[in-house]
């Protein structure tokens, strides 16, 4: 299968079991964007330089995709029906998601286009067009998707088995609007897997034990459990494995200026030996 083409997105096909993407990790800002908040406040929703963190993955065969776009322009990891309908100048033509999870997080700003930034700023100071929204969902949601879900299905048909990490990072406190548990002190790591549904259990643990072993403090499902792209990718029933992995950026950056620290590479070194890890396990055999 020819992989999908984009220039909103990279995809770098493997030969492993293993697939990583970074969804919010883009710093290209489209023209058509036109926020009104400071972009430097802006900028603090974006995963500062997490494809960075796992740049060394794709010559270990790993199959990778990365959003160029930025979160606040759409966030690949909503589902297209997680839309706040006020705002737009007409109404929305498209299916609109019941959940009251997810419609809380669209309330507070975050849903597919986000309305807010993490400090409770408006991002607009107009209203959008069906036109520019359905756009962006085409030129940037429709193929970050293909392409995650082509790497998991070619992995999956190469080994008999596939294991996805969905690669975040979060701030050493939560703001005001990110979460439900605004002003907690996140732990080193946030493993989550919603739950229990989107990986198998021992795999999780192998992920949060591993990571211990190494100093970090980890959660497990706490406070981010997984989103969209780990549960609509996820089977564990059919050995698809999809686990969401949050690392605190205070071990790598400077949350005020997004300069890279000296704790960078150290992290590095960390993920490159988790990496080795799952290239090395089958979680059949946990």
């Amino acid at each position: 299968m020819t992989p999908p083409v984009s220039s909103s997105v990279r995809y770098l096909p493997g030969a492993t079991a293993l697939v990583l993407d970074s969804p919010h990790s883009g710093t290209r800002y489209p023209e058509d964007f036109a926020f009104a908040c400071e972009p430097a406040i802006l900028r603090r929703a974006e995963d500062t330089h997490v494809e960075k963190l796992y740049d060394f993955a794709p010559a270990l065969g790993v199959g990778w995709v990365e959003a160029f776009f930025p979160r606040s322009y759409l966030d690949a990891n909503r589902d297209t029906t997680e839309v706040d309908v006020d705002l737009f100048d007409q109404a929305w033509p498209h299916a609109v998601s019941t959940d009251p999870r997810v419609m809380g997080k669209v309330r507070l700003g975050k849903g597919l286009i986000w309305r807010t930034t993490d400090e409770g700023l408006p991002i607009y100071q107009r209203k959008l067009t069906v036109a520019e929204v359905q756009a962006r969902i085409a030129q940037c949601w429709q193929p970050y998707h293909a392409a995650v879900a082509q790497a998991i299905d070619a992995a999956h048909a190469r080994h008999g088995y596939s294991i996805h990490i969905n690669c975040h990072s979060m701030p050493a406190i939560a703001s005001r609007n990110s979460t439900d548990f605004p002003g907690e002190a996140h732990a080193d790591f946030v493993v989550g897997d919603r739950d229990g549904s989107t990986a198998a259990a021992p795999l999780s643990r192998l992920v949060c034990e591993h990571l211990q072993s190494l100093g970090y403090s980890v959660a497990y499902n706490h406070p981010y459990k997984g989103v969209e792209l780990v549960r609509r990718y996820a089977a564990p029933q059919q050995q698809r494995h999809s686990i969401q992995l949050e690392i605190n950026r205070k071990l790598y950056m400077s949350e005020e200026t997004l300069e890279i620290s000296e704790g960078f590479a150290p992290l590095k070194t960390s993920l490159r030996s988790l990496v080795q890890l799952l290239l090395a396990t089958d979680p059949r055999q946990l």
